[in-house]
């Protein structure tokens, strides 16, 4: 009972380990204080937004997680009700809090929750530094924060990678919501491709291991066709040799023999009176012709017995038959 017991203790701890791990992975990844010119809400409003990213390549749900732009809640003394009262909760109930791997969800702030899900009521300015928090669904445990220095028109803050410790002010032509930050629409692949990679380690791996995949596949497959060609030849090696050619007809002979044997005895006894003599008369001729056949058949080895003569005996010596 007690190993059982430890054992859902375990279970249960790797459980929240688990969870706490994919909390760690959604990031505040970019933002946007002062909105003139840019994303607008389902209602056609311009306001300020967030944006979270999955960095992980798992699915995560940040239902029941808190957003704040209020600091008041780092005081340690403060109760978890008291916190909650200056926070924002993801609600629940829509899919697309369900963040796939390397997804971005919006929210947008100084709005109501009850225009819907990504609507916060949390506030925040656009003329001065605005810290903004996201909390795990307990309320106590902090998963990420930045602190946004105040932004011209359309200017977001954004990590310059998603995930990246690294931050710096984007122009309004460069502003990427629910994208990855540094894709920019002028930017062509190869032009990603080196800053991604500008040593080239990524592509040689990359190739390497397809040149050896296919390596690897082509041995596979040559490997068994040798073994299937060499089975092959090798039934037909089997198949030329004489004894096991003559073992073949003897077969056939006996299966012919039986069969016309058993028509015979059909026959007869279909008849119903039938002489005994003529089955055995039957029977004797059939192993009679079972006996040529399988003589006539040769096994093409040579034999050569000697034949003693003589010839060159001596005329005084004593000839024994």
């Amino acid at each position: 009972m007690k190993k059982f017991g430890l054992l859902l203790c375990t279970m249960f701890a790797g459980i929240l380990t688990m969870y706490g791990q994919g909390a760690k992975n959604i990031k505040i990844n970019e933002v946007l204080t002062n909105n003139t010119a840019n994303l607008q809400d389902e209602f056609g409003n311009r306001r300020a937004w967030i944006e979270l990213a999955n960095t992980s390549f798992s699915t995560y749900d940040v239902r029941g997680m808190y957003i704040t732009t209020d600091r008041r809640v780092l005081n340690k003394g403060l109760s978890v009700p008291q916190r909650i009262k200056m926070m924002s909760c993801i609600p629940n109930g829509d899919n697309r809090t369900s963040m796939s791997a390397r997804e971005h969800l919006l929210f947008f702030f100084n709005s109501n929750p009850s225009h819907g899900t990504l609507h916060l009521s949390a506030q925040i300015s656009k003329d001065k530094p605005t810290w903004i928090a996201l909390y795990d669904g307990n309320a106590v445990d902090i998963i990420d924060s930045v602190t946004v220095p105040p932004l011209a028109a359309n200017q977001s803050y954004a990590r310059i990678k998603d995930g990246a410790d690294q931050w710096a002010v984007k122009t309004s032509d460069c502003v990427t919501p629910g994208i990855e930050n540094y894709i920019h629409a002028n930017e062509t692949k190869i032009a990603k491709l080196k800053r991604e990679d500008p040593h080239g380690f990524g592509i040689t791996v990359l190739s390497m291991g397809i040149v050896f995949s296919c390596l690897a596949l082509l041995y596979v497959f040559f490997r068994i066709l040798g073994l299937f060609m060499a089975h092959k030849q090798a039934i037909k090696k089997a198949g030329k040799i004489q004894p096991i050619k003559a073992a073949v007809k003897t077969g056939e002979k006996i299966a012919e023999t039986g069969h016309k044997t058993k028509i015979i005895l059909k026959d007869g006894l279909q008849t119903g009176g039938i002489d005994k003599e003529i089955y055995i008369a039957v029977i004797a001729m059939a192993l009679k012709q079972y006996e040529d056949d399988v003589h006539d058949i040769e096994s093409n080895v040579i034999t050569i017995k000697p034949h003693h003569t003589y010839w060159n005996i001596h005329p005084e010596e004593p000839i024994i038959p």
